[in-house]
């Protein structure tokens, strides 16, 4: 397996510089999200790792070797793309075999490397079937065991779930971490989905506009946010992020926002060092075992995730409770984390 380092990248398009300055180093066999919003540069990143596109500037790194001179197909890395990208006229078994043949490999070891691969995402009973006769999960199991016969060095993953529903998304997600978990593949796996990040990266880098926001585990990112585009993006549902004016006591005062994530939040007054506040309810959200309640507090809209044990309703004032602990405070000019 290998080490992946990015050392300064840059990517021009014309004018248009769409990732500025990218230094990140993935360890062998680590599992790492680049998660962001359309259009931050995150599939264009891994498009370089693969290959696809040239870097503009800076290098990148397989171990300790430079491969940003080196097209695809001298890359030892193996991609899953969004699309399935499967050949409609051949089996699952064919489609399997395709590249390790186009290699070469002997027969005996194409079969080999085939009936393994299928057996780890469940496909062997699939064989003989062809592209039109499986469902979208099943199709992306063949893409995701199209990869897996390669026995690459690393795996870039581009949003392979997006086209799935979401309870075929949770399915396939732990089925691609058991298999990660498995090979030992160092991995790179691109989604938009912060949920899936969160869930799946053994480290999370967040970009937006090209740039490096914070890269860390998913617990650094959702404890201590570095700015307010992480504290705004990872966590669901968001962090409240709001003028500190609005928390009595919050501290910070003008030019200061305050974050706080809506299950920390508390009905009453409660024991320990609070900010406290009073408003109106708005909306109520009920989802079985919890609650979202949408609460007006100085013309600022606070959202809590209560337990349903607490009886609200629109229109009710209630009086919500933040551990002061809980509380973030960032810079409403530069965005950064200033205090706690």
């Amino acid at each position: 397996m290998a080490k992946v380092v990015l050392d300064g990248v840059v990517k021009r398009f014309g004018t248009v510089t769409a990732v500025h300055d990218l230094t990140i180093e993935i360890a062998d066999r680590e599992f790492v999200t680049l998660v962001g919003p359309s259009g931050c540069g995150k599939t264009t990143t891994l498009r370089m790792i693969a290959g696809l596109e040239k870097v503009s500037a800076g290098q990148i790194y397989f171990d300790d070797d430079p491969v940003g001179h080196l097209p695809a197909d001298h890359r030892d890395i193996a991609m899953v793309f969004q699309s399935y990208a499967l050949y409609p006229h051949m089996t699952v078994y064919d489609n399997l075999a395709f590249g390790l043949r186009n290699q070469n490999v002997p027969r005996k070891e194409v079969d080999r490397r085939v009936r393994e691969a299928a057996a780890i995402p469940d496909l062997d009973q699939l064989m003989k079937r062809k592209p039109k006769q499986l469902s979208g999960g099943q199709r992306q199991r063949v893409a995701l065991g199209r990869a897996i016969v390669r026995e690459p060095e690393a795996f870039l993953m581009d949003e392979p779930l997006s086209n799935l529903d979401a309870k075929l998304r949770v399915a396939t997600r732990a089925e691609i971490l058991k298999l990660q978990q498995r090979l030992g593949t160092t991995t790179i796996y691109v989604t938009h989905d912060q949920v899936e990040a969160m869930t799946m990266g053994d480290r999370i880098v967040v970009m937006n506009a090209g740039v490096l926001q914070q890269a860390g585990t998913p617990e650094e990112l959702y404890t201590t946010p570095r700015n307010l585009f992480v504290a705004g993006f990872i966590g669901s549902p968001a962090m409240n992020l709001v003028p500190a004016q609005a928390l009595d006591g919050a501290g910070g005062g003008a030019g200061r926002i305050a974050g706080f994530r809506p299950e920390h939040v508390e009905v009453g007054s409660v024991r320990g060092d609070a900010v406290r506040c009073t408003g109106r309810v708005e909306v109520r959200e009920y989802l079985g075992d919890e609650q979202l309640v949408h609460v007006s507090v100085r013309d600022v809209s606070i959202l809590a995730k209560l337990p349903v044990e607490h009886h609200v309703a629109p229109g009710d004032e209630i009086t919500l409770s933040i551990p002061r602990d809980k509380i973030h405070l960032f810079d409403a000019e530069s965005g950064d984390r200033v205090a706690a």
